[in-house]
């Protein structure tokens, strides 16, 4: 009668379980050669068993794993099958070329030898990853197999304490350099599964950061609810020194040996408690270098900026959502009173709801235990934690010795403030503290500059009948330094106007001080009724006398007069350079040309060279007087000058006096392609009907 027999067995990836799979095979052959006719060669049964072997050294020696053999033989033909456990760490790097690992080129002709000499044969890939290679081969009549010499039914055989233990800590060095901590926590934790006969192996950590435990590596998958037996989850902690904390979690199968289960997971416990140490410690190294750069990147941030606003603003940016789900800063008024300077929420459409409990001049405002935390951090107290309106902590920004703001800072999503956030933050608010102390220097001594400098000038130029004035002045800062170029147009009696446009040397409070010096004293000496010349003069020897010529001046004055010329009315020009540049006049027929003659500058010498010039502007003609800052402004190697000056200017006759200004203003700022590094000072004076 037919007799068909089966055998499935698992195998661990050592080379010598081959010698086992060959007794199994010539056992199996054998007792289906007893129980049947008795036909059978011994060329067939080398023939199955070289196969067979060749199949099991793949599976050992490129897959790295496990395997599992399935042998099913009959009177007519043997199937054998032998399948890996998967794509394990070890399988993806054996899995790699093997000059890697100095494999020969001559190996892996096993698949060969299949195509040859096996009847049918191929390979299935299941959706766990598994991979199986099987072939069938026919029976031929012959002789019957003689049975291996001490049998060994490895059904029958358990593996020893050594092999075991062995098999679950004996990685190679060279291969667990190249494994991930994580891979190689997954490696052992599938070899503990495999060897206590567990349906699942999970390793979770406890990282310390308050997220609470979370799953580090798993093999395999619990079996489905109702299907394990009561006491078959078993736990054991790793043994870590660090910060870390960790559990092994296995879920053991029905009859499985749970004390001989703990001791093996004990046994691995350690290994992998090393193993999970390094993925942290890597991880905390990473994470620190991660906010030093976070951190160095805020403050390149915060020092780009030296506008209160901006600095302000950009604060919350930071902090949002690195450090909390919202946060806001609060500044001091004059009055010592906090107002909301900034506010930042992860989520945009709470930020209506957030800003009225949190400013205080919103209603309902802040809740009294928030009240009562921003009071104690204004007055620098340690950080302080609140709960209403939400979960935050509030940090005093101080610099300078002195408080200079309140940073409100909520808890990040799903979890509390750690420690290092807290440093991270206190850090981060000292930072912010600093920039905003030093917008707010700044921008006071803008505010000091801006004033000063509106002092130097006219707050208004004289509505005069028959002369049109008009003037602009264009720093070339942003309003930190007084500039030292200038003008003025002050009356001298009802009919006459002086008009002074000059530039001190350098910038800041000297050249403040110093051309407050030359505006008020030469007012006074020109309505004393001296000579415009005479007056000068004068001005030049209170400027010697202060002996300081690094603060020297240039200067044009004109005194202006109406009169008749040729039965017109007409504008009467004395015009007087110190140093400075010559003024244009442009004509009414579109001409522009340069007046006046060159003198000396104030301030540098006892005695100058000074030369009054007279000149007539006719009705539609107009005076544009100038600071070097425009004829000096560069394109490269290339100057404005003064043939360029004419040009814009004549473009502009027949305008008033506030246009040609603009239009020689603006061929000034097309031409440049830059900001100008010198001051700027237009000043124009027209004859109207």
């Amino acid at each position: 009668m037919p007799v068909r027999l089966e055998r499935r067995m698992s195998f661990p990836p050592d080379i010598r379980s081959i010698g086992r799979v060959r007794r199994i095979i010539h056992d199996l052959l054998a007792e289906v050669a007893d129980a049947g006719d008795g036909f059978g060669v011994p060329e067939f049964v080398d023939d199955v068993v070289l196969l067979t072997s060749e199949l099991c050294e793949n599976a050992v020696l490129h897959a790295g794993t496990a395997f599992d053999l399935a042998v099913m033989a009959d009177d007519d033909e043997v199937t054998v099958a032998v399948t890996d456990r998967g794509p394990g760490a070890l399988e993806l790097h054996l899995a790699e070329p093997r000059q890697r690992y100095g494999r020969a080129a001559t190996h892996g002709r096993g698949l060969s030898l299949i195509a040859r000499l096996a009847t049918t044969w191929g390979t299935r890939h299941d959706a766990g990853g598994r991979h199986t290679v099987w072939f069938a081969l026919a029976r031929r009549p012959g002789s019957v197999p003689e049975p291996a010499t001490d049998p060994a039914p490895e059904h029958e055989r358990t593996w020893s304490a050594a092999e075991q233990g062995r098999w679950l800590l004996h990685v190679p060095a060279s291969l667990a350099r190249r494994l991930a901590p994580v891979d190689l926590v997954r490696e052992l934790a599938g070899r503990l599964r495999d060897i206590v006969d567990a349906a699942a192996v999970v390793v979770e950590v406890d990282r310390g950061d308050g997220s609470g435990a979370s799953e580090l590596a798993r093999a395999g998958a619990p079996p489905a609810d109702g299907a394990l037996a009561p006491g078959s989850a078993l736990s054991v902690p790793l043994p870590t020194t660090t910060g870390l904390h960790g559990t092994i979690r296995l879920i053991l199968r029905e009859g499985a040996d749970a004390a001989r289960a703990r001791e093996l997971t004990e046994l691995i416990a350690g290994r992998i408690a090393i193993t999970a140490e390094s993925q942290w410690l890597h991880d905390v190294d990473q994470r620190r270098r991660a906010w030093t750069t976070y951190l160095a990147e805020a403050s390149e941030l915060l020092g780009q900026s030296l506008d209160l606003e901006l600095t302000v603003a950009l604060v919350p940016q930071l902090v949002v959502p690195r450090l909390g789900t919202w946060c806001a800063v609060l500044l001091p008024e004059p009055s010592r009173r906090l107002r909301l300077a900034a506010i930042a929420h992860a989520d945009e459409d709470r930020l209506p709801e957030l800003r009225a409990v949190l400013d205080p001049d919103a209603v309902p405002g802040p809740p009294p235990q928030l009240r009562a935390r921003l009071a104690a951090a204004h007055r620098d107290a340690p950080p302080s934690w609140f709960s209403d309106p939400a979960d935050g902590v509030a940090i005093a920004l101080r610099a300078g010795g002195a408080s200079t703001g309140v940073l409100l800072v909520g808890r990040p999503a799903g979890r509390p403030h750690t420690p290092e956030d807290l440093l991270l933050i206190d850090d981060l608010a000292r930072r912010a503290a600093l920039a905003i102390h030093n917008a707010q220097t700044v921008g006071e001594h803008v505010r000091v500059s801006q004033t000063l400098q509106a002092a130097l000038l006219p707050r208004a130029l004289p509505q005069v009948p028959q002369i049109d004035f008009a003037a602009e002045y264009l720093p070339s800062s942003t309003g930190a330094d007084v500039g030292g170029d200038f003008y003025d147009v002050v009356e001298v009696d009802p009919e006459r106007w002086l008009v002074t446009i000059g530039d001190v040397c350098g910038k800041g409070a000297r050249a403040a001080a110093r051309t407050g010096l030359v505006r008020d004293v030469l007012r006074a000496l020109v309505r004393e009724g001296r000579p415009l010349v005479g007056a000068i003069e004068m001005l030049n020897d209170v400027m010697v006398e202060a002996a300081d010529p690094q603060q020297f001046c240039t200067l044009a004055a004109v005194m202006l007069s109406r009169e008749r010329h040729e039965g017109r009315s007409a504008v009467a020009v004395e015009l007087v350079l110190a140093g400075h540049a010559q003024p244009v006049v442009v004509r009414a027929d579109g001409s522009a040309e340069l007046i006046g003659r060159f003198g000396t500058a104030l301030g540098l010498f006892e005695t100058v060279d000074l030369h009054c010039t007279r000149h007539l502007l006719a009705t539609g003609e107009t005076l544009l007087l100038y600071t070097d800052g425009v004829t000096e402004c560069r394109r490269g190697p290339e100057q404005f000058d003064e043939n360029r000056l004419l040009e814009a200017a004549a473009a502009a006759s027949g305008t008033s006096a506030a246009r040609l200004v603009a239009t020689v203003r603006e061929a000034v700022q097309r031409f440049a392609s830059d900001l100008c590094s010198d001051d700027m000072a237009l000043l124009a004076v027209r004859a109207e009907p």
